[in-house]
């Protein structure tokens, strides 16, 4: 009997072992499938990015002809009539010449609001200051 009982301690610890052995199983696999999905992903991204790659280096070169050589201007309304006031004017002007032009009171505040916006638009390259406190577009 006690021969019995010797061999049924082992199949029990046999069989926790089993047990034990199919938990880790079933974590290894999930983790497997988790791991397999994320490779899936990258795989998908980086073959964007290969697809990406390839459209960008087939695409033809623009020539400086083609290309427009001026500095994108802003496109808040201020800006622009500073700018139409002083192609209208087609010569260099003050800030308290544009606050004329543009039919603005001349008041500090009004003044140096322009000077401003010049000194912003000279920061682009889209008008120059030949000297100090007068404005220009480029060349002119």
């Amino acid at each position: 009997m006690s021969e019995n009982l010797h061999a049924r301690a082992i199949l029990e610890h046999i069989d926790a072992r089993d047990r034990e052995l199919a938990d880790q199983d079933a974590q290894l696999r999930d983790r497997i499938e988790e791991l397999t999905r994320q490779l899936s992903e990258i795989d998908a991204e980086s073959e964007n990015l290969r697809t990406t790659r390839k459209t960008l280096l087939a695409l033809p070169v623009l020539s400086s002809a083609t290309e427009p050589d001026r500095p994108d201007s802003p496109e808040h309304p201020a800006y622009q009539q500073i700018l139409t006031a002083l192609a209208d004017a087609g010569r260099p002007m003050r800030a308290r010449d544009l606050c004329q032009a543009l039919d603005l009171p001349i008041l500090p505040k009004n003044t140096e609001g322009i000077r401003s916006k010049l000194k912003r638009l000279v920061s682009r390259g889209i008008l120059a200051e030949p000297e100090p406190g007068l404005f220009a577009p480029p060349g002119a």
